[in-house]
C-alpha cells in the first residue's frame, strides 16, 4: 500500500511540475498576482464533529470556529467527511452526480467564479468522476473564501490524504493554496515555481518581490 501510495504522490508532483511553467505564462498579463501556497502542512482532520477549523489567510487552526478568528474551512465528521464554510465560502459541486456533494477535482481543474459553490453542510462525492480515493493523498477540493481584512472573495484548492474510510484515520489537509488577487482563479494542484511567489507566512514579507512576472 505504501509503494502505491508513493507511486501515486511521484506521479501527482511530476504532473504538477509539468503544468506550472505553462500556469505561469498565461499569468504573464497579471503581475501583481501570486499563489500563496502552505507547504506540506499535514494537518490532522479529527473525526469529529468538530474537525478542525482553518484561517486560510493565516494558518491558524483550532477545534472550534470560537478558537480561529477569521476560519474559512472546516472538515470534520466522524462517521464520514463533510465540510462546513465561513459565510460566502464553500466548495466546488456539482461536477459529478449530484449537485450538492463536493467534488474531488482533477489536476489543472480551474477554481473560480464560473464554478458552483455549496455554500452550507457539504459531504463528499463516493461515486462517479468526482469521487473521492481512499488510501490516497490524491484528493483536490476547490474552495472560495471572504478574505476578512477586505471583504473580497478569494479562490483556493486544498490536497486531502484519506486512510481506507471517509471517517478513518490518518486523514490530513497534505497542503492548499490560494490567487492572491480577489476574484482570480485558480487551478488545482498548482503550486508556484521557486522565486516565484512567498510561503504562507511570508506572504506579507516577501509577496511583493516575488510575483509573477
Amino acid at each position: 500500500m505504501n509503494l502505491l501510495k508513493n507511486r501515486l504522490d511521484t506521479r501527482f508532483v511530476s504532473a504538477a511540475s509539468l503544468a506550472v511553467g505553462a500556469a505561469l505564462v498565461g499569468a504573464e498579463q497579471r503581475a501583481d498576482a501570486y499563489i500563496v501556497w502552505s507547504g506540506i502542512v499535514n494537518i490532522n482532520i479529527p473525526s469529529t464533529m468538530d474537525g478542525v477549523y482553518l484561517n486560510v489567510l493565516t494558518g491558524q487552526l483550532g477545534s472550534s470556529s470560537s478558537g480561529v478568528d477569521g476560519w474559512d474551512i472546516n472538515p470534520y465528521s466522524g462517521s464520514g467527511l463533510q465540510f462546513t464554510a465561513a459565510p460566502g465560502g464553500g466548495y466546488v459541486s456539482g461536477l459529478g452526480s449530484s449537485s450538492s456533494l463536493v467534488d474531488n477535482l482533477a489536476f489543472n481543474t480551474s477554481i473560480g467564479s464560473g464554478q458552483s459553490f455549496s455554500s452550507g453542510v457539504g459531504a463528499i462525492e463516493t461515486s462517479g468522476s468526482t469521487m473521492f480515493h481512499f488510501s490516497s493523498s490524491q484528493n483536490l477540493v476547490g474552495f472560495r473564501f471572504v478574505n476578512e481584512a477586505t471583504g473580497a472573495t478569494h479562490y483556493g484548492w486544498m490536497r486531502l490524504q484519506l486512510w481506507s474510510g471517509p471517517g478513518l484515520q490518518p486523514r490530513s489537509i497534505v497542503e492548499y493554496a490560494y490567487e492572491s488577487e480577489a476574484g482570480a482563479s485558480i487551478n488545482a494542484g498548482l503550486i508556484p515555481a521557486p522565486g516565484a511567489v512567498a510561503v504562507l507566512g511570508l506572504a506579507g514579507l516577501l509577496g511583493s518581490r516575488r510575483r509573477r512576472r
